[in-house]
């Protein structure tokens, strides 16, 4: 798909622009907001990061035309939103209901499966009121984006998932580990 632009003032100039780099632009900054969440130690700033992040992904996701991940991400990102002021396990049975109903609604095959897993997986994370645990989870919540991103074929996301594991990993070190090592 191409977006084209006019513009008339006695000239005319035509501006191609692929939505599939637009795509990879939009993760491209959201890669900056997943390096800076798990640098910070309280749940809350860690998961505003999050909520930015997913704005930009999910409108990544639906530059791409992929549903089921635009759907998930668009529900990620409320749901990263009231986990800053609540982490009541009905909300997580909430928005995990509404994960499974969208996954339902634009079910495309073994990608929708994924994105339904690694979302799940992130919402327990979301609710948790541990932020060791919140880091454990979305561990291996993004190893499932991060399969699902390379079957689509988005190499920024692929990239984003990769330095998000990584990033989260070294606050997870930084906090825990190093710390642990220390007593």
């Amino acid at each position: 798909m191409e977006l084209y632009g006019h513009c008339y003032d006695g000239y005319v100039l035509e501006v191609a622009v692929s939505l599939f780099f637009i795509s990879q632009v939009l993760v491209a900054i959201a890669i900056l907001f997943d390096l800076m969440s798990f640098q910070f130690k309280e749940r809350q700033k860690i998961v505003a990061c999050l909520f930015c992040a997913g704005t930009l992904i999910s409108s990544h996701f639906i530059l791409l035309e992929h549903w089921t991940a635009a759907s998930l991400m668009a529900i990620a990102t409320v749901r990263y939103l009231v986990s800053i002021f609540s982490t009541s396990p009905k909300l997580k049975y909430l928005f995990w209901s509404a994960s499974l109903i969208a996954t339902v609604l634009t079910y495309s095959g073994l990608i929708s499966i994924l994105s339904f897993l690694a979302s799940s997986i992130q919402t327990v994370a979301a609710f948790n009121k541990d932020d060791k645990r919140l880091r454990e989870l979305m561990v291996v919540g993004t190893s499932f984006w991060l399969l699902h991103n390379y079957l689509i074929g988005s190499p920024t996301a692929v990239i984003m998932e990769v330095l998000f594991i990584s990033s989260n990993l070294i606050g997870y070190y930084r906090y825990y580990y190093k710390k642990e090592a220390a007593i």
